[in-house]
């Protein structure tokens, strides 16, 4: 029977626990959203971690959303995650980088020439976004043309390819959390009236597509995606996502992806509130390794993994604040406590100055 500490296969990644850090944005990039010495210590300490999933990494200028946030698009970013990728090896970890694409989730202080943010359809999100000097309203994002979403395809790939010139094992597609791949999926923010809107089929079109063009970029067997089928952060809703994602997962399967990452419930909400859906009939339709992500402890997640659940777990604030969780894991050791101060600011406080366990 596999356990937390078990060793596990994704795809072409060698796991030597099932422990996997989950994306965690931390705006700690410097200028031009490179990834810094500091960025490289704060993944290096927690190489013991079965697979690290990186901060989410924009593919593309106009998929940042927030100040901070280390791209994968000009030379300068990918050699600051070279010395990333060096310094997680060199520990003896396994890393891969999250591609990303806010999508409407932006602000023209964000965007290259002051443009407007791209979406599936112009519909503004409620709601305010920093902008690095200030909080500001949403504005209406342009709606896509459909001739543009060819060049959306490639911006995937190219980064995906970007990422294993930088040196990561894998990477895995962010098409959850309201951002551009889950404005798509869902009804609340496609309106369109092309081969991308109407019914989950089209509206699954864009995702599909992507995973396919990473997929034939660095290999299925190095390629992972996250989907968070009810969570409502960044004003983002389905009419039926228990349909929606029973079918993208069953269109998943013949590509072969190294792993599927769920982050489960709405966001930081306890397990007792989430919104009903049906996690075991993705289980049971997927046929590749599964990661459960969201609010879990040693307890939880050993249960998960012995009653054959899902393949990993994945564990955000838990690995932030003690970058030896593994260990503490294995000794029923005590465990720090995540200062919420310092997620998103702060440099090295609240980042790379978390103790680890003596000895």
């Amino acid at each position: 029977m596999s356990d937390l500490f078990s060793p596990a296969r994704f795809g072409a990644i060698e796991l030597p626990n099932r422990i996997v850090m989950s994306s965690l944005t931390r705006n700690r990039a410097g200028a031009g959203n490179v990834p810094t010495p500091l960025v490289a210590e704060y993944y290096r300490q927690r190489a013991s971690a079965g697979l690290i999933l990186t901060e989410a990494s924009p593919i593309c200028a106009e998929g940042h959303g927030y100040p901070r946030t280390p791209g994968i698009h000009t030379p300068e970013q990918i050699a600051g995650w070279k010395a990333v990728t060096a310094a997680v090896h060199g520990a003896g970890g396994r890393i891969a980088l999250q591609l990303w694409h806010v999508g409407r989730i932006s602000h023209p202080d964000l965007q290259p020439g002051g443009g407007r943010p791209v979406a599936p359809s112009a519909i503004r999100p409620a709601g305010q976004v920093y902008t690095g000097t200030a909080m500001k309203d949403f504005v209406t994002p342009r709606a896509l043309e459909t001739a543009e979403l060819p060049g959306v395809v490639e911006a995937y790939a190219r980064a995906a390819r970007n990422a294993m010139e930088a040196g990561f094992d894998g990477v895995e597609v962010h098409a959850g959390n309201g951002y551009l791949l889950d404005q798509f999926l869902r009804s609340s923010t496609n309106r369109r009236s092309d081969a991308y809107g109407g019914g989950k089929e089209n509206r699954a079109r864009l995702l599909l597509e992507v995973m396919e063009g990473v997929c034939r970029t660095v290999g299925h067997d190095r390629v992972g995606v996250r989907l968070s089928p009810v969570t409502t952060f960044n004003d983002i809703a389905d009419d039926d996502p228990q349909a929606t994602f029973e079918y993208v997962v069953t269109q998943l399967n013949p590509l072969k992806l190294a792993f599927l990452d769920i982050l489960q419930g709405t966001g930081g909400a306890p397990r007792e509130q989430w919104v009903p859906f049906d996690y075991a009939r993705l289980r049971a339709l997927y046929v590749g390794n599964l990661v459960l992500n969201n609010g879990y402890d040693f307890a939880t997640a050993q249960v998960e993994i012995r009653a054959g659940a899902a393949d990993a777990i994945a564990f955000g604030r838990l690995l932030l604040a003690n970058p030896d969780l593994v260990e503490r894991f294995r000794r029923g050791a005590p465990l720090n406590a995540p200062d919420g101060q310092t997620f998103y600011s702060g440099e090295e406080r609240g980042y790379t100055d978390y103790p680890f366990l003596p000895g």
